[in-house]
């Protein structure tokens, strides 16, 4: 596959946009914004060498004329935009991208169909699905169509700003633990996640048709307690929940149609003891796209330095 340089990045107004738009501009690629032309969301200030194109995303036509002269498509739409992600791929094959990344990101969708975390992301695994139809119908067509999923694990930095990652409360000076806290789970920062992005685009065969994983790190809950400890210099109590009950409340909100059942699901999918969703080395992306690891001590001290708490 030729090289990729063009992209085109749907959505881009909310968390991860910006953070992955820098990262394709340092890595040298072209980028163009696709925003919804009728969302009530504040416009982000996008660096000035970063067209805007204002489209209706339920229009194939508008999606592919805003398409047109891009190699790829990296979709960072937030929950109430997934299902308007079937429009776009079909827009991007009419409009002749080569590679098109879903918005994924975050725990490994393939893996937790039948679930019920997997219920709520239904739409998620849904678009997976297509592309994988849409590579199997427009392969023998010969137009050069391609995918690539990638989960990303928690989102680290972000997911510290505004909980603690729901381990650590600074105010407090507390901890929050699932089981023992010994379990495994990756997480990755929003410069890292863009930076994976960029390695997959950078690796267009190696990275065709596959749904990887990729990190900046992987740790337990007490690994990031004690690294708090040792950082702040301080003590934080630990109080300890069980992962039968936190899964049994969120599947009672689920029922109940509450989807902020996904927290109380997404701490058990991540942190009850056996859940075996940290990423082994042998089945990270991260050699394959050329991303390396991240300091976990460095990051977590970020943190505490923004908080005010060093």
């Amino acid at each position: 596959m030729t090289s990729i340089k063009t992209v085109a990045v749907l959505g881009g107004s909310g968390n991860l946009g910006p953070a992955l738009i820098n990262e394709l501009l340092s890595a040298g690629f072209s980028v163009t914004a696709v925003t919804r032309s009728n969302s009530d969301s504040t416009t982000p200030n996008f660096p000035a060498n970063v067209p805007v194109k204002p489209v209706d995303y339920a229009s194939v036509d508008a999606l592919k004329a805003a398409f047109t002269g891009h190699d790829a498509v990296v979709s960072v739409v937030g929950a109430p935009g997934v299902p308007a992600q079937r429009v776009a791929i079909d827009a991007a094959v009419a409009a002749g991208v080569r590679r098109f990344i879903p918005s994924e990101f975050g725990i490994h969708t393939r893996r937790v169909r039948g679930t019920p975390i997997g219920r709520i992301l239904e739409g998620k695994i849904g678009v997976v699905d297509y592309l994988e139809g849409v590579v199997e119908r427009e392969g023998e067509k010969g137009r050069g169509f391609s995918w690539t999923g990638v989960s990303t694990g928690l989102f680290f930095d972000w997911g510290l700003d505004r909980t603690g990652l729901g381990v650590i409360s600074l105010k407090d000076r507390t901890a929050t633990v699932i089981d023992s806290g010994d379990e495994k789970w990756y997480a990755s920062t929003l410069a890292q996640v863009g930076r994976a992005v960029a390695g997959i685009l950078k690796h267009p065969d190696e990275t065709a048709n596959k749904y990887l994983a990729t990190a900046s790190f992987n740790l337990s809950q007490n690994e990031l307690v004690a690294l708090v400890e040792e950082l702040t210099r301080s003590k934080f109590p630990v109080t300890r929940i069980k992962s039968a009950d936190l899964q049994r409340e969120g599947e009672v909100k689920l029922a109940a149609g509450d989807y902020s059942a996904f927290v109380d699901l997404l701490r058990v999918h991540n942190s009850a003891d056996g859940a075996g969703n940290g990423l082994p080395e042998e089945e990270s992306a991260n050699g394959v796209i050329g991303v390396p690891y991240e300091d976990v001590r460095a990051a977590v001290e970020s943190w505490l330095r923004r908080e005010g708490a060093l």
